[in-house]
């Protein structure tokens, strides 16, 4: 288990995270949101020592990393994958963690096997893909055969092959009891494999329970209709209330007002439907929405996207 708690670090007069507590617990997937420059590395460095807190704690079992002698046995980390000795070879640099952690040398194939570099074992690093240097990195975790387990941005550079296999590597970790706390920018990967989430802004909390939950906070109901004759659904819709966006031709996303009452309403001005249908939210919506004030360089507001209709009041 991983307890933060009042975590403060700070730089110099640049607080990178403040006040910050949550418990990560065992057998479950956590994930790690927050948008760029929240604290979410700074913040998982001090977990594992690399950081010393400013003030509060960072505990893995009730002790601080530094005083847990066992190394990989306790904890594996990826943080950094292009952090390795590009003249390596792939079983050289395992064979160094290995003997540095007190490892059986049989564990360097097992790992490799297990991420899919058996074959790739005998080249140098240098020539490796991101990916690859992912999957390398996360053998590095795996190496030791923790109960806690960390994963900084493990995603990046992996082919949808590869999206899929860490996807189910880290449900089958948590599965089997361990601590896997997994950050992440990708937030339909994090839909797909998180049950519970802790999220910060500013290195501050801003949430810190099941995706489900956020989710279901964090952003308003939408309903999808689709009708031949938008023009004179939309008006009717607008007086009642509602913010309508046009999606595509004929598709309108309406906020404000429930199915029930937009059905009732084409009904009686006799406009057809021919889809109705409440969407429930995202986790990147729930994202955006409740760390928008977190956000360290916003993009404008007119960038790209769905077109609002005229006067449709889409801002409210």
């Amino acid at each position: 288990m991983i307890e933060v708690d009042e975590l403060t670090k700070s730089f110099g007069r640049t607080t990178a995270v403040r006040g910050l507590s949550f418990t990560v617990r065992p057998g479950h997937v956590t994930g790690f949101l927050g948008p760029n420059g929240s604290g979410k590395s700074t913040t998982l460095r001090t977990i594992l020592g690399l950081n010393d807190p400013t003030s509060g704690t960072a505990l893995i079992d009730g002790r601080p990393f530094r005083d847990r002698p066992r190394g990989l046995r306790d904890v594996g980390a990826l943080l950094d994958a292009q952090d390795v000795h590009k003249g390596y070879t792939a079983r050289d640099h395992l064979a160094v963690l290995a003997r540095g952690n007190g490892l059986p040398r049989r564990r360097v194939a097992s790992v490799l096997e297990e991420v899919g570099l058996a074959r790739a074992a005998g080249r140098r690093i240098g020539g490796f893909s991101l990916g690859m240097k992912q999957r390398l990195g996360i053998a590095g975790a795996l190496l030791g055969d923790p109960p806690v387990l960390l994963f900084d941005e493990p995603v990046n550079g992996l082919d949808p092959e590869g999206v899929l296999w860490l996807r189910t590597l880290l449900r089958r970790l948590a599965a089997e009891g361990r601590t896997v706390f997994v950050s992440s920018h990708l937030m339909s990967e994090m839909q797909n494999t998180a049950e519970q989430l802790v999220v910060i802004g500013r290195g501050e909390l801003i949430a810190a329970e099941s995706l489900a939950d956020f989710a279901a906070r964090g952003t308003r109901l939408s309903v999808t209709v689709r009708t031949a004759d938008p023009g004179a659904l939309a008006p009717a819709l607008l007086a009642e209330g509602a913010s309508v966006e046009t999606a595509a031709e004929g598709l309108l996303v309406v906020t404000g007002l429930a199915a029930g009452r937009i059905g009732e309403l084409a009904a009686h001005r006799r406009i057809p439907l021919s889809e109705l249908t409440t969407r429930t939210a995202s986790l990147e919506e729930a994202f955006m929405e409740l760390t928008a004030d977190s956000v360290e360089y916003p993009a404008s507001a007119d960038a790209p996207g769905t077109t609002p209709l005229p006067g449709s009041g889409a801002a409210r």
